[in-house]
């Protein structure tokens, strides 16, 4: 997974650049073509592929872990 977003990337980047670069008819459809690229497929799949293996609500602010966080604050302020 990892090499196929990678790969996804470098092929959206290039197309962005090579749409910059060349002066073709349609140099604005590789610019599109690659932001979209970038945007509606490798930025999901990254999220995805770091994301599948962690609990959801290690990271959501509920009471019990404002509770943890302020435990955790006055424990350091001796």
């Amino acid at each position: 997974m990892k090499y196929l977003i990678t790969i996804l990337a470098i092929a959206a980047l290039t197309s962005i650049v090579l749409g910059f670069i060349l002066d073709v008819a349609y140099s604005e459809k590789l610019i599109g073509f690659g932001v979209a690229g970038l945007f509606l497929v490798v930025f999901p799949l990254f999220s995805y592929h770091h994301w599948k293996d962690k609990n959801v609500k290690d990271y959501m602010l509920t009471k019990e872990n404002m509770d943890k966080m302020r435990e955790s604050q006055q424990d350091k302020k001796f």
